[in-house]
């Protein structure tokens, strides 16, 4: 299958395959004669999984290494459960940040109500109170 094939039935494009072929995701597929990329039918299932797996918040090199753990012939579920528990983890630090400059923000907007912009003073009392 052609490289435009590939793009189209796994909704990406083909400067992504080559992109994903570049970085170690996709093996390089034969070449025909004309040296036109020719991928085998499973690369339907390997591209498809590196991208359900980037919808899932694992990055390339994260992606990369549960492949290189399956092409060596043993499942990756342990590893994958592993990123999955460490990726919960930072999206949990991240939800909390997120809250806490949320509150931060609620409280400047309640400044902002209060204020007369004619008395703001320095650089910006809302931000920096006096």
């Amino acid at each position: 299958m052609r490289i435009g094939e590939l793009a189209r039935r796994t909704g990406t494009t083909a400067k992504t395959l080559r992109f994903y072929e570049g970085e170690g995701l996709l093996p390089e597929p034969a070449r025909t004669r004309s040296g036109y990329r020719d991928y085998p039918t499973d690369a339907l299932d390997r591209v498809t999984f590196v991208r359900d797996a980037q919808k899932a918040g694992f990055t390339l090199r994260q992606i990369g290494q549960i492949l290189h753990i399956r092409d060596g012939g043993q499942p990756p579920c342990a590893h994958v459960g592993q990123l999955i528990d460490q990726r919960l983890d930072e999206v949990e630090r991240r939800l909390a940040e997120l809250q806490q400059t949320r509150t931060h923000l609620r409280e400047l907007a309640h400044r902002t109500r209060q204020l007369d912009p004619a008395d703001c003073g320095g650089y910006c009392e809302i931000i920096q109170p006096q």
